[in-house]
């Protein structure tokens, strides 16, 4: 098929390519193959496509390329485990009940691939920065307390200046009519 169409993208074209590329990032695929399949279906260029997706479609559909990316993981994380199982015998895995009676309080070890071991240090990492940012903010927020009472303290003292000029020019306006003396008296 041809792909020369050089009309505007419809919203159903950007809906079309939105779900091709988020099913070829769940399944692992790459986005230039996403690219070259809707292309034939839209009958564009996998260029054209790819601008497409790269200028205007990706920003709006960020939070499902996360999600997206999460179950590639997974799906990876989990092919991984299928195909370790495969590759080590049973033995391996769970020894014979005889050698497991020698020792009951020993812990029974997980398996550890290199993905679960970058998830965790990522989650280290997450919380540790989670840390770092909430004692900033504590320290932001006790600044943020002293300013508030320092602010409190001077709206008292201008309330204070504010009530005593109010007074003073009260007295002068009365000392200069004496009249306004007479009447309060």
């Amino acid at each position: 098929m041809t792909a020369n169409r050089q009309d505007a993208w419809s919203h159903e074209d950007d809906l079309q390519l939105a779900e091709t590329v988020l099913r070829h990032i769940r399944e692992g695929s790459t986005q230039l193959a996403a690219f070259e399949e809707i292309a034939d279906k839209l009958s564009r260029t996998s260029a054209a496509c790819g601008f497409r997706w790269n200028s205007a479609i990706r920003k709006k559909y960020e939070a499902e390329v996360a999600i997206a990316k999460k179950k590639r993981t997974a799906l990876k994380r989990e092919q991984s485990r299928v195909q370790m199982k495969k590759a080590i015998p049973e033995e391996a895995i769970a020894p014979e009940k005889e050698e497991q009676t020698v020792s009951k309080a020993a812990p029974v070890l997980k398996q550890v691939d290199l993905e679960d071991v970058i998830e965790f240090l990522k989650s280290m990492k997450d919380s540790a920065m989670n840390k770092d940012e909430a004692a900033l903010l504590k320290q932001e927020n006790e600044k943020l307390k002293e300013q508030l009472v320092k602010i409190e303290n001077e709206k008292k003292l201008i309330t204070q200046d504010y009530r005593s000029l109010l007074e003073i020019m009260d007295r002068a306006r009365k000392l200069a009519n004496p009249s306004i003396l007479e009447k309060s008296i």
